[in-house]
């Protein structure tokens, strides 16, 4: 039975919760007061790595979102925003024809229909709302598969701000429908030329625009990774996810799922879900990396199952590293998913064993990627269709549990690459 404590679920620091034990209550009364510290840390990852100059608007970007996202003028207007804008909630639907042939229950958290098509807008409007009351003039940030850039540029759109993003050109050829999107939304979107040209090098280019001025602009980082405040603030905005998939599996099923699986790149979309379920012992909370291609370096982005502790753009977490302890190169076949770094509660929760981590070849994300097409007619992200791999293995297992999936996005932007190079092996011609 679940509890409803003043409960509003478009206010950011409310959630639902069930009946717990006094151990899990305790846990869930202090775990966002605690987490993270002072300083940013989530045990001894996160905090904030920054050059002197920076730091200092770091410290005002803190200061100010523990002031203005927690008073009811912000609250009623991202209240507002994702009532009328976004379209939230988003539902929780039942697969009934993939759980029938596979055998477990699979419910997804639909977030491929929130405005956009990917939950990157719950944030993105959050971050441009505060940046709004901040006074700036300009959205900077990074993307990998264009999600975060749409929803960045749909943002800064809506609230009349300038806009640049920064993407890997592999990732403008292999994700060219959302460049145009952002394109069309008025941002400026800036290639980056280095190294893979992929997400960290996104990453790198978009931080060193920022340094050059970070008192009209804001970076609205797209994941729960970089210096605090970022992981603190994307994982709080996310946060909706879980709260309103908790509320709709109570009310489909009358009890809590038995597993709840996300993909993890950077790890938004998972701890906007996670968060939710974190008291509920009973819940198996399940993050699914990119295996890629292979094991071998530079051919997957699994993070947390092959990486150490490392610092990379400005925070300290899980990080697949070279010999000389840079920066490993990484590979997914989904642009959203190929970071060598993870978020650092993600971080804190693997060495805690409170959330379990696997991974998803691309084989199996493209395998996912069709059943799911012509089972349900919901085309996945490539991203999601990881979590989903995974949750397909589960229902196999074990046909008596119940399996809620991370819907994170749809899978518009893909189809074009998807079908080019994989069509034939899926009996699509492409001629």
């Amino acid at each position: 039975m679940f509890v409803s404590l003043s409960i509003d679920r478009y206010n950011l620091p409310l959630y639902s919760c069930p009946v717990l034990n006094e151990k899990e209550k305790q846990f869930m009364d202090n775990y966002f007061k605690i987490n993270p510290d002072q300083k940013g840390f989530f045990n001894e990852y996160g905090g904030m790595f920054v050059p002197p100059e920076l730091e200092v608007e770091m410290e005002k970007i803190t200061d100010a979102y523990y002031s203005i996202s927690k008073s009811h003028e912000f609250i009623s207007e991202l209240r507002d925003i994702r009532k009328h804008f976004q379209g939230r909630p988003t539902p929780v639907y039942f697969c009934k024809r993939l759980s029938n042939e596979l055998g477990g229950r699979i419910y997804l958290k639909r977030e491929d229909l929130n405005h956009t098509g990917a939950h990157k807008l719950n944030h993105c409007m959050g971050e441009a709302l505060l940046a709004k009351y901040l006074g700036k003039k300009k959205l900077i940030a990074e993307t990998g598969a264009g999600q975060h850039g749409v929803a960045l540029a749909t943002a800064a759109a809506y609230f009349g701000l300038e806009c640049e993003i920064h993407m890997g050109e592999v990732d403008i050829v292999k994700e060219h429908p959302n460049v145009v999107r952002m394109k069309i939304l008025g941002a400026k979107v800036v290639p980056a030329t280095h190294g893979l040209k992929t997400l960290k090098e996104a990453v790198d280019s978009a931080f060193q625009a920022y340094l050059q001025d970070p008192v009209t602009t804001i970076y609205c980082i797209g994941s729960v990774v970089g210096p605090h405040p970022f992981p603190m603030m994307v994982r709080d905005f996310q946060r909706v996810v879980g709260i309103e998939a908790k509320e709709q599996f109570q009310e489909m099923t009358g009890e809590l799922p038995d597993n709840v699986v996300a993909c993890v790149g950077g790890g938004s979309n998972a701890m906007g879900i996670f968060t939710a379920f974190l008291g509920d012992s009973e819940c198996r909370l399940i993050g699914v990396e990119p295996a890629g291609r292979s094991f071998k370096p530079g051919d997957h982005a699994a993070t947390i199952t092959y990486g150490k502790p490392g610092i990379i753009h400005g925070f300290r977490c899980y990080l697949l590293q070279d010999d000389k302890g840079e920066p490993a190169p990484v590979y997914s076949i989904a642009s959203g998913l190929d970071y060598p770094g993870v978020g650092p509660e993600h971080s804190m929760l693997k060495d805690s064993g409170r959330v379990e981590y696997t991974s998803a070849t691309d084989r199996e994300c493209l395998d996912a990627f069709f059943e799911l097409s012509k089972k349900e007619g919901i085309i996945p992200a490539l991203e999601s269709a990881h979590a989903l791999a995974h949750a397909m293995k589960l229902a196999k297992e074990n046909s008596r549990q119940s399996i809620l999936v991370n819907m994170s996005g749809r899978g518009d932007k893909d189809i074009d690459f998807v079908v080019e190079h994989y069509g034939k092996d899926y009996g699509i011609d492409t001629d």
